[in-house]
């Protein structure tokens, strides 16, 4: 049987893989050490070059329908691994059948939720591990995408302005339909409480989390925040024909939750008096496209919503409210952002992200500032933020080679 790749942006050096020996056998050569966590896969993460991938063993129809799947998901623009590509006509050396691959990019700065709690996640960050997971449950719904086995195993964590986003990594069950019913909804909602719960009490048997902490009651907050937001999102408001302020209200409410309204639907009643709005398309990622549009820089939207804040204060700072907005965020940029981050210590790099950094600094000079009684410079926090504070900070990004270890999948 030939060896079959099929890619969507092809890296010749896939093909240097050793595709004839089970993944589970390969060797420090290829793999990058990870924290080790639960799958029902064979799954590595591997480096190519200057590439990082994660690869999954499973079967050939499997791998091509999940490889379909997340490729309809990247392009709409939701958050969930890149596919890369899929391998078939595996054989070993007596010619036996050997599982077919899929190929994802590896998300670089994130973590399983195992993982987080090995680098000393506390309960006290549960909630926000909720509310990341809740975001993305909502986001695929809104797009009709049927998720089948929502978990924190199936998801990716990115450290985002102090909270967290989550990222789909496995789309095996996945399905995106025409249009998603209330009971399939339901129906995720509630397999995600299940496997939720079921995900805490392993974590306390295995003295990862507090045993203080109520799984039952992290489960009811998952679905008291789903409902929420699905209802902020989603819901029909009716009022008077003189308080249409309430529809760029509404609106300024989504923007605040990181949405963007695409179209509005706008129903009066016969006469006139009474006014009925409803979002019909909504996305995410409002503050993201700001800071995007305003700088270049494509981060976290937390991230974005705490970079916009101190673009306004420099603004503020330096009397900047008649300049144009793009000039005063490229000085920003020039000014702050980018000499905070060159002041990060090489062998600090892969402690977080940059913007994440950035925002810690923020923090952090908040934090000076609230001891000394006064205004602390951003530099000075920030030197004292880099000696103090992140040197102590694990590395979340892939810094060295070698060691078989298998991540989440």
């Amino acid at each position: 049987m030939a060896l079959r790749i099929v890619a969507s942006r092809p890296d010749p050096a896939i093909i240097t893989l050793p595709w004839s020996v089970p993944l589970e056998e390969w060797g420090e050569q290829y793999v990058v050490p990870l924290p080790r966590g639960l799958s029902r896969h064979v799954v590595r993460i591997v480096r190519l070059r200057d590439r990082v991938y994660a690869v999954k063993e499973t079967v050939e129809d499997i791998a091509f329908r999940e490889y379909r799947l997340l490729r309809d998901l990247h392009r709409l623009g939701l958050p969930a691994v890149v596919p890369q590509g899929v391998v078939t006509g595996r054989v070993d050396a007596d010619g036996e059948p050997l599982p077919s691959a899929l190929l994802t990019e590896h998300l670089r700065f994130s973590l399983p939720y195992r993982s987080l709690f090995s680098h000393g996640l506390t309960h006290d960050s549960l909630p926000s591990l909720v509310d990341a997971l809740v975001v993305l449950l909502v986001r695929l719904h809104l797009a009709d995408f049927f998720w089948g086995d929502v978990s924190l195993s199936n998801v990716l964590f990115r450290r985002s302005a102090g909270g967290f986003a989550a990222y789909l990594v496995d789309a095996e069950t996945g399905e995106l339909r025409p249009s998603l019913s209330k009971s399939m909804r339901e129906y995720d909602v509630t397999i995600a409480t299940e496997n939720v719960f079921a995900e805490l009490l392993d974590l306390q048997a295995s003295e990862s989390l507090s045993h203080e902490v109520e799984a039952y009651d992290i489960v009811e907050l998952l679905e008291q925040r789903y409902a929420a937001l699905w209802e902020q999102l989603t819901s029909e408001e009716e009022f008077s024909a003189d308080e249409l302020w309430r529809i760029e209200q509404r609106i300024e409410q989504l923007n605040d939750l990181g949405f963007d309204v695409d179209e509005l639907d706008i129903v009066t009643d016969f006469d006139g008096d009474r006014v009925r709005i409803q979002p019909k398309v909504v996305e995410a990622g409002h503050h993201q496209r700001e800071l995007q549009g305003l700088t270049g820089l494509h981060v976290e939207d937390a991230q974005a919503r705490r970079l916009l804040n101190d673009i306004a204060a420099y603004t503020a700072h330096f009397n900047l409210g008649r300049e144009d907005r793009h000039l005063v965020a490229n000085r920003w940029l020039d000014d702050i952002y980018e000499p905070v981050i060159a002041m990060i210590p090489a062998d600090a790099r892969g402690k977080l992200e940059p913007a994440e950094v950035f925002h810690e600094v923020l923090a952090h000079r908040w934090y000076l500032s609230e001891q000394a009684g006064h205004n602390i410079d951003t530099f000075d926090a920030a030197a004292d933020y880099f000696a103090t504070v992140l040197t102590h900070k694990p590395d979340e990004a892939i810094t060295s080679a070698p060691a078989a270890i298998t991540p989440d999948a």
